[in-house]
């Protein structure tokens, strides 16, 4: 267990959206405790807030969007996988643009924006939510599953009919040097026919070969190569991390998943946060059990009411 933790100093980076192709600033603020991470609309500096919840999240293609007072934000998955892979807690994410920047594809610039500014702890204990019953969602051939486990782990399976893919599988033990070193690298992906009739439809007008590593029938068209031999699978981890930041606080659980993909990563999520007698709170001096909860909370007040208890 641990503090919590913010920046220490904002920080901002510029690209464009993966699907837009427009220009995007963001900027990454300190935040007080037990703020979350918490998206600021600065289009026209309207200053609107929206928390990176569950309880905000809208049906969106190939992505993950969040809506509320008056604004959207989608392709947010890869910074939240940074924010929750080097565990800063509390964070005012500006943007000014309805879709943050792709970058290179991945994680990594955010996750070295973050290293810049610093990261400081902050002083309350880190709530952790903690599985003490399995959990699973099934979509035909597709499933993912939480089930108890002593520390946060992910294993994830990913099966594609093509030479460079086949049947991949990763396991991924929680730290934040393994975030850095093993998952932020790794970029998103698509097969050439899918990109192309995606831009027939007026999306991925962002995409390109410098965050994207497009696969043709034999091989990848990008000239750099892999980062890893098992580039695909590691993104698929390092989408479910920033998606099951909409937890809203971080998990001890092994996530077991299989030929998923966000719908069904945020559906575990509110499975879970439905569920409370599946898990129990935990902070550095006791554990609250669901007896303290009433059912008649919503999901997000759930998590919340748990926090103020421990810090009562």
């Amino acid at each position: 267990m641990r503090q919590q933790q913010t920046l220490l100093n904002p920080i901002s980076c510029t690209g464009v959206g993966l699907h837009t192709g427009k220009p995007v600033t963001l900027t990454l603020r300190p935040a007080p405790t037990d703020t979350g991470v918490v998206f600021v609309n600065r289009n026209g500096h309207a200053g609107a807030m929206l928390a990176a919840s569950v309880d905000h999240l809208v049906p969106t293609e190939l992505c993950t969007a969040i809506s509320g007072n008056g604004f959207q934000v989608k392709t947010i998955e890869h910074v939240l996988a940074a924010l929750a892979g080097l565990s800063v807690d509390n964070v005012f994410v500006d943007i000014d643009a309805a879709e943050a920047p792709v970058m290179d594809g991945s994680s990594a610039p955010f996750v070295r924006l973050i290293q810049s500014a610093g990261v400081k702890a902050q002083n309350r204990r880190r709530a952790f939510l903690k599985i003490t019953r399995p959990l699973e969602i099934v979509d035909g051939s597709r499933r993912i599953r939480i089930e108890p486990s002593s520390t946060p782990r992910i294993t994830y399976t990913i099966q594609y009919d093509h030479p460079m893919i086949r049947t991949q599988t990763y396991t991924y033990d929680h730290s934040t040097h393994a975030f850095a070193t093993e998952i932020a690298e790794a970029r998103t992906f698509g097969f050439l026919q899918e990109v192309e009739a995606l831009w027939a439809r007026g999306l991925g007008r962002g995409g390109n070969l410098e965050n994207t590593v497009v696969l043709s029938q034999e091989g990848i068209l990008n000239e750099s190569g892999l980062r890893f031999s098992d580039e695909f699978v590691r993104h698929k981890v390092l989408d479910l991390i920033g998606d099951f930041s909409l937890l809203g606080l971080p998990f001890i659980g092994h996530l077991i998943a299989d030929r998923s993909g966000h719908a069904l990563h945020t559906r575990l999520v509110k499975q879970i946060l439905d569920h409370p007698e599946c898990w129990v709170l935990l902070n550095a001096d006791q554990t609250i059990s669901q007896p303290e909860f009433s059912p008649s909370l919503s999901s997000s007040q759930r998590p919340a009411t748990a926090v103020a208890l421990q810090a009562s």
